[in-house]
């Protein structure tokens, strides 16, 4: 029995694209060419995405830091 390893990396849900594309077609219905409205939107998107991840790895880095290494035990397989 294999075991399957759990990818638990933050990825962009369908609904923030969903998302992402209202704020594109309410930009444009407003009155702002297509272009400048999708640049808009991809430019504060990337912005936003990395303020998070500076933010998290400061965080990260003070917690490891203050705490140190931890040692985790390596977990046992079960066997039928």
């Amino acid at each position: 029995m294999g075991h399957r390893i759990r990818d638990t990396r933050p990825r962009l849900a369908l609904w923030m694209l969903v998302a992402l594309g209202d704020v594109v077609l309410l930009l444009v219905s407003a009155g702002l060419p297509v272009l400048f409205a999708l640049f808009s939107v991809v430019t504060v998107t990337v912005a936003g995405v990395a303020a998070w991840r500076m933010t998290r790895r400061g965080a990260l880095a003070r917690e490891e830091r203050i705490s140190g290494p931890v040692a985790t035990p390596v977990a046992s397989r079960r066997r039928a």
